[in-house]
């Protein structure tokens, strides 16, 4: 299945409603690109919209998110209703996702609870406000675990699940047709038979079945293998990453960092490797998919995360130091984190890297995508700028890296390959 940079030709198989088959799905992830923000008015708006078109994403991640900062919540909802559907009507089969994760900060308090939130769990509405403090671990677990007071919900507190529930179905109504539940792990460390993300996911998924675009949601979430860099383990290293009650898949799709490995002899160099810390690769979880299709093995995604400053950039700390916010010193590649020490390499060298990665990837585990880097925050700058844009450089785009054009041809290669298979 030959699918151009203009995807329209080939409608039948991009198309969905109500569920997702496996082979439209993997259409979807193998042009799946990062676009941190693009609904919340960062960045080049024209550009990045020119670009996606260009290079016929079909899936754009983390298009909207809250990292705390709730109370400018509902203004980026209203802003990102806007930008939703410009981009609908130029890119219409194109798959936005929002991100909700492991994060509640005391502004909560700045959101009415809407009455159909409380008449979603069979409640009687209140008039009131969202309740901080109903969201936290009640035996202090993770509280202030983010900087500026952030802590970490917890999924087993009614309050937790209300305000998921209201961030999902908002972000629903404004276009987005994915999300990203970020650590689900952290979140339900007291949740262990998964009965409260069983609960919220089906709430959430029984609205979109009446009210989402093409009435389906993609849920996907980190799902660490083994031993993660927050401590969260496995009985076995070597255990599958994912989540299911018998052999139903709690998500509809994996994800993980792609988890670089510095090579200590090439400095500022890095690989991917097989059983690398917690990586993904032929460990993703099997069962039968939300979509009622059953795999061995969950497609997944793996990205250029973003995860902070080591403190030592352009530096190996590997075995050295504990840097911050409890990241073990294995996950920095030469002290920045995945997206930085990406940017920081020469434009050659980024873009023979998505080559290697994409085809790393597809070679040791056809289940898994590359999610190609389009726009994220940086830890740390380069040349001033603190974004990271694939975009061609231009008037519009003066900080563009210049992998724009790398990315279409991946995409394209892999579409022929697809099509020869068939």
């Amino acid at each position: 299945m030959n699918i151009p940079a203009d995807p329209a030709p080939f409608a039948g198989h991009l198309d969905f409603d109500g569920a997702m088959p496996r082979q439209v799905l993997e259409c979807y992830l193998a042009r799946s690109i990062s676009m941190a923000g693009l609904l919340m008015g960062r960045g080049h708006f024209d550009d990045n919209l020119r670009m996606l078109k260009n290079i016929g994403a079909l899936f754009a991640g983390r298009a909207i998110s809250h990292w705390g900062r709730e109370r400018s919540l509902i203004e980026n909802l209203a802003r990102g209703r806007t930008l939703a559907a410009r981009i609908h009507t130029e890119h219409p089969r194109i798959m936005l996702q929002a991100a909700i994760f492991e994060v509640v900060t005391p502004d909560v308090a700045c959101i009415d609870i809407p009455p159909w939130v409380f008449e979603a769990f069979a409640l009687a509405p209140e008039k009131r406000t969202f309740r901080y403090e109903n969201m936290l671990f009640p035996d202090g677990l993770y509280v202030n675990h983010w900087p500026r007071g952030g802590s970490v919900p917890d999924i087993t507190r009614l309050e937790t699940r209300l305000w998921f529930y209201f961030l999902a179905v908002s972000y629903l109504n404004i276009g987005i047709e994915s999300i990203h539940w970020g650590q689900i792990a952290l979140i339900g460390r007291h949740d262990p038979e998964l009965d409260n993300w069983w609960d919220l996911l089906g709430r959430v998924r029984a609205y979109a079945a009446h009210h989402a675009r093409r009435r389906f949601v993609l849920n996907d979430a980190h799902v660490s293998s083994g031993v993660g860099c927050f401590g969260l383990s496995s009985d076995a290293a070597d255990a599958p990453g994912g989540y299911r009650t018998g052999d139903r898949l709690l998500l509809d799709v994996h994800a993980l960092p792609l988890r670089i490995r510095e090579i200590a002899s090439q400095p500022r160099k890095a690989d991917l490797a097989m059983g690398h810390l917690d990586s993904l690769y032929g460990r993703s979880l099997g069962g039968v998919t939300p979509s009622g299709w059953r795999c061995d093995s969950l497609p997944y995604l793996v990205e250029f995360d973003n995860y902070g400053n080591s403190g030592h950039p352009g530096e190996s700390v590997v075995g050295k130091i504990d840097p911050l916010v409890g990241i073990a010193s294995d996950y920095w590649i030469w002290g920045w984190d995945e997206i930085t020490w990406f940017a920081n390499q020469s434009e050659e060298e980024r873009n023979r890297w998505l080559w290697y990665a994409w085809r790393w990837v597809r070679e040791h585990d056809t289940s898994g995508y590359v999610q190609m880097p389009g726009m994220r925050r940086l830890s740390g700058s380069i040349n001033g700028f603190s974004e990271y844009f694939a975009n061609a450089p231009s008037e519009a785009c003066p900080e563009g890296q210049n992998q724009e054009e790398t990315i279409r041809s991946i995409w394209d290669e892999h579409s022929k390959a697809d099509a020869g298979g068939r």
